[in-house]
């Protein structure tokens, strides 16, 4: 039989070898760094499978939205899935960590390759990983969609483990620094008990610091993201967890018959399951007191892994709420309390270096040492200031068993990431020359209430036009660290100048605008 003219005698083109990432190959240098974690003993047990070897018909994001939501697997990071839940509720953001227009399985141009992008220290960097997840037998034995043929979370579960080291160094962590890095925005955390502080260990707690109230996000509700965190079970409900952050979705008031009116909470379980056997459960007894179609409905919005619990209960049982801000399509960062977009941002870094510039808290005579920037208003407005510290790992070990996944507030211990207990203090300041003593000795316009050993500190205010002395410092003097200074607010007027302004014997001078930074010198 003769041949296709013009094609005889021609190689037959090979197929394209997929990406293999040499920087995070596919074994056990991409899953442990220092094998202390219980991720340990699943050495050897894992093999790497792309996702067209798990399924027939892979996608990334399935269409139906429940579907999407990420569920824990045997990885430990829970802190991780409850910052994912951002993703699911912002599109523009979705697009921003997964660029649009990479082929995908079965795609032209496919190549067994992504990219992500994450937020880390001032800027948005790529990562590039190959599409071998780690699998025990032909399942994803870490983090995956609730849909078995959707792989967006595995992938990016990959990446963040990539940017970290591995997927070990996601064991235990903070839901707030997974949403900064998701978002390049902001978070906020309440600790509902005591967070040993070095402040509350000296008493010297600042004052004026917001207690949690969940009806104080109704500006903002449906937008952000809320989770809740367990520490431990003696005294509590074991069923939640030790060391487990968990989403709220969800908040509603109801009226029970004969009662006051009372706030429900709707709470995922990353696991995957309820978990939660108080008297809101789906079959407690709490449930025949409201209205039936009341109760149907709100029964009737519960998925795999979700419950409803009292405000009340939540207070109780969790100890830590975290909130993530929301970013508008805009790509602006929106209050919390006020649910206002502030489009003008402003970031500049420093560092505090011993014997120079590392003078403590304020009750150090030091204190003065410390960097100093200052801010001008040229209108009222709302402002929210951030100090973001540089972290560094330990080689560590890890003490929390299988399933916990969440570092405390507050803690310093050897187990956690060599942060500083930082703080930000903020005077109101007139522009002509000013006594920098006496201006400290007055209490700040506003201040973070104590030092804490956190990536990031927040302050929100509402400040009136005028120019506004900024220190951030830590607790201890002496230590080293590099910082960021973030700023946000909603003038009308962003028009920057060039300025010089002078307290008592330090220059201070650079680029101003409203919200504007400018670094001491």
């Amino acid at each position: 039989m003769a041949g296709t003219p013009g094609l005889q005698g021609l190689p037959m083109e090979r197929p394209r070898e997929l990406f293999a990432d040499p920087e995070f190959p596919a074994d056990d240098s991409s899953l442990f760094s220092d094998g202390t974690s219980p991720l340990v003993r699943f050495r050897g047990a894992v093999m790497w499978m792309r996702p067209q070897e798990i399924c027939q018909s892979p996608v990334l994001i399935p269409d139906d939205p429940e579907e999407s939501h990420a569920k824990q697997g045997l990885l430990g990071d829970c802190w991780f899935l409850c910052a994912c839940a951002i993703l699911l509720k912002n599109k523009h953001l979705m697009d921003k960590v997964f660029p649009l227009g990479q082929p995908l399985w079965g795609e032209h141009g496919y190549e067994g390759s992504f990219h992500f992008r994450f937020w880390q220290f001032g800027k948005w960097v790529d990562v590039q990983v190959d599409d071998r997840l780690p699998c025990i037998g032909t399942q994803l034995c870490f983090s995956r969609c609730y849909s078995p043929s959707a792989f967006w979370v595995a992938l990016l579960e990959k990446a963040y483990a990539k940017l970290n080291g591995s997927y070990e160094h996601l064991w235990a962590g903070q839901v707030a620094e997974a949403l900064v890095d998701l978002t390049g925005g902001l978070a906020e955390r309440w600790s509902l008990r005591k967070s040993g502080n070095e402040e509350e260990r000296h008493g010297e707690v600042e004052k004026g610091r917001r207690r949690f109230n969940i009806k104080h996000l109704q500006a903002v509700k449906g937008l952000c993201a809320v989770s809740g965190s367990v520490h431990s079970t003696p005294g509590g409900a074991s069923e939640l967890g030790q060391y487990h952050a968990m989403s709220l979705t969800e908040w509603v008031d109801v009226r029970p018959k004969e009662e006051e009116e009372v706030c429900l909470l709707r709470v995922r379980n990353p696991w995957g399951r309820r978990s939660w056997r108080g008297s809101w459960r789906e079959n407690g007894e709490r449930w025949k007191q409201l209205d039936p179609a009341c109760a149907l409905d709100l029964l009737g919005r519960t998925q795999e892994g979700e419950f409803w619990m009292e405000e009340t209960e939540f207070l109780e049982e969790f100890d830590e709420v975290t909130v993530g801000y929301p970013i508008s399509s805009q790509g602006y960062v929106q209050s919390i309390c006020t649910g206002r977009e502030l489009p003008h941002s402003h970031q500049v870094g420093g560092c505090w270096i011993k014997g120079h510039s590392s003078g403590g808290c304020r009750n150090s005579s030091s204190f003065t040492s410390n960097p100093k920037f200052w801010l001008q208003m040229s209108e009222p407005g709302e402002v929210l200031v951030s100090l973001l510290q540089h972290r560094s790992w330990r080689n560590t070990a890890h003490s929390q068993g299988p399933g916990s996944s969440y570092r405390p507030l507050g803690n310093s211990t050897e187990h956690d990431f060599q942060y500083q207990a930082i703080g930000l203090h903020i005077w109101k300041v007139k522009k002509e020359s000013s006594d920098l003593a006496r201006t400290l000795n007055r209490p700040p316009t506003v201040s973070t209430h104590c030092h804490a050993y956190e990536r990031e500190v927040v302050v929100q205010a509402q400040l009136s036009a005028g120019f506004y002395l900024v220190i951030p410092s830590t607790y201890f003097q002496g230590v080293e660290a590099s910082f960021l200074l973030r700023c946000y607010e909603n003038s009308t007027t962003p028009s920057p100048s060039i300025s010089r302004w002078r307290v008592g014997n330090t220059l201070l001078s650079g680029l101003l605008g409203p919200g504007g930074f400018c670094r001491g010198q």
